[in-house]
């Protein structure tokens, strides 16, 4: 006893036994007086919090971002001075499989940072693929139905996805990156990240910039094809949590290069005259010939979470953590997932989630906020619980505020996409491919087909036509010779009538 800690209850009373609960003799009823049994089962039953809506399945470490190169030009902001070191977390994960799914299954990879910078978090949530499928906010819900399961069978759908897509064209470059080679990268180190959105950077004159975030793979990229992964999966659903824990145990710590893409403000107009798409159009890239990409340093990962727990399930990623020097744009999907993500924070883990060991700045911290479920370790001036106050409390910053953007009040409900080309930017990417590559993308989006109404793999293919002659032909081609089984036959047939 005198080498080990006593065990005791969470209120500190010490535990005569840990192996038997207290009865009515050896074989009686259980008391209801036994604090310390209740107390531990009661304690297992609130062992878990709601799982993430999506990105529910996923991995992380913790690491540093080194500053390598002066990009003070374009922001105040401290976690870009040259030289500068910063704690970091990161967080990958899968879109649309729950917890218990599979790491090596087709789908887009989440790429969460969190920078622990000297003025507070900043949080980068992006993904692996530099757009996504929709632009609008407004639609995300509806998209995401799509991914989960149907409402009825339980089962995924591939007709509600299909259905979906073909009704939303924006999606045609996310949907060609999804089911080419890029779709499964092997494990969370060998893809690259993404921002994804247009955010913006202003510097000490107050000069505004729009900025597009890389984050780029030094271990090379490698991607599964499906039979692959099926093999993979056959083995071990938990590959990608075992690869990058098992890399860092080692010690080969995986590493990214940390890029930016910068348009001056004011340039966005000209940037749509010539291309004819916005640049704060989640569905498009900015093309690196017109803005190349400028290093910014690197990000290495480096130590393992002690407790995945409390330092990846409890992680909370959210876009509207800035610091001074970086900031928003007219992204609506960015507009959107400002007040989304932190709202899911405070349903999955509580009001004060900031608070928690894994999310709390490590800078000072003062404000306001009292009260609500568990204000952890909240320790404020009694006589200061309001603004403004005579006893010393916390007071506003004015040489920190943010140049106003030009779109400020210009509100309204604009639909971009029925203008927008939707064609240009898939078709420059499936140009970009093998004869390998087209073939495998065909035969991984007829594979994805299989059980859809006809009409709707009609409307999906009359997309692939305008991207390209060949992209269309090709998965025609793969579609037949698919083989199909009886169920599969009969659901498409249901589904198409039901439709009529």
């Amino acid at each position: 006893m005198a080498d080990n800690t006593r065990l005791t209850t969470t209120a500190g009373a010490p535990v005569s036994s840990n192996q038997n609960s207290k009865t009515v003799g050896p074989r009686g009823p259980v008391l209801l007086e036994d604090y310390q049994l209740i107390e531990k089962l009661a304690h297992q039953n609130r062992e878990r919090i709601p799982e993430r809506v999506v990105h529910a399945k996923g991995w992380g470490a913790h690491g540093t971002l080194t500053v390598t190169e002066d990009v003070t030009k374009y922001s105040r902001a401290k976690v870009f001075k040259p030289g500068s070191k910063t704690e970091m977390l990161a967080r990958f994960s899968t879109v649309a499989g729950e917890q218990g799914a599979a790491d090596a299954e087709r789908d887009v990879r989440g790429f969460a940072l969190k920078f622990y910078t000297e003025e507070g978090n900043w949080d980068l949530v992006g993904n692996n693929t530099p757009v996504f499928f929709v632009g609008d906010p407004y639609k995300f819900p509806d998209f995401i139905h799509t991914q989960k399961r149907h409402p009825r069978t339980n089962l995924r759908s591939a007709t509600a996805m299909w259905d979906f897509w073909s009704l939303c064209p924006e999606s045609l470059h996310q949907v060609t990156i999804l089911m080419s080679d890029r779709g499964i990268p092997t494990d969370p180190t060998r893809m690259n990240g993404y921002g994804s959105h247009t955010f913006s950077l202003w510097n000490d004159q107050g000069e505004r910039f729009w900025v597009k975030f890389h984050f780029k793979t030094q271990q090379g990229h490698a991607h599964f094809v499906n039979e692959e992964a099926e093999k993979v999966i056959a083995k071990s659903r938990e590959s990608y949590q075992e690869a990058l824990y098992g890399m860092i145990e080692a010690g080969d710590f995986p590493k990214w290069t940390m890029f930016i893409q910068v348009m001056p403000e004011g340039e966005e107009v000209q940037f749509e005259e010539k291309t004819g798409w916005s640049a704060f159009d989640l569905t498009k890239v900015w093309p690196h010939g017109m803005y190349p990409l400028i290093k910014v340093g690197e990000m290495e990962l480096n130590r393992n979470p002690e407790n995945y727990f409390s330092e990846i399930e409890q992680s909370a990623f959210n876009p509207s953590n800035v610091v001074p020097g970086i900031g928003f744009s007219p992204d609506k999907m960015l507009q959107g997932r400002l007040f989304s993500y932190p709202d899911a924070h405070r349903y999955r883990i509580g009001t004060h989630y900031e608070a928690l060991e894994v999310n709390k700045p490590k800078c000072p911290v003062a404000h306001y906020h009292r009260d609500g479920t568990m204000p952890f370790g909240l320790r404020t001036n009694p006589d200061a619980y309001y603004e403004p106050n005579s006893f010393g409390g916390p007071v506003e910053d004015p040489s920190v505020e943010e140049p106003p953007h030009r779109y400020a009040g210009q509100v309204g409900r604009y639909d971009f996409r029925g203008e927008a080309d939707h064609y240009s930017q898939p078709r420059a990417l499936f140009e970009l491919f093998d004869k390998g590559q087209r073939e495998r993308l065909c035969a991984n989006i007829a594979g994805a087909m299989q059980g859809v109404p006809q009409f709707i793999v009609d409307r999906q293919l009359a997309h692939f036509d305008k991207v390209h002659a060949d992209y269309g032909a090709g998965v025609r081609k793969a579609i037949a010779e698919q083989p199909r089984d009886d169920a599969e036959a009969s659901l498409s047939t249901s589904h198409s009538a039901a439709a009529e």
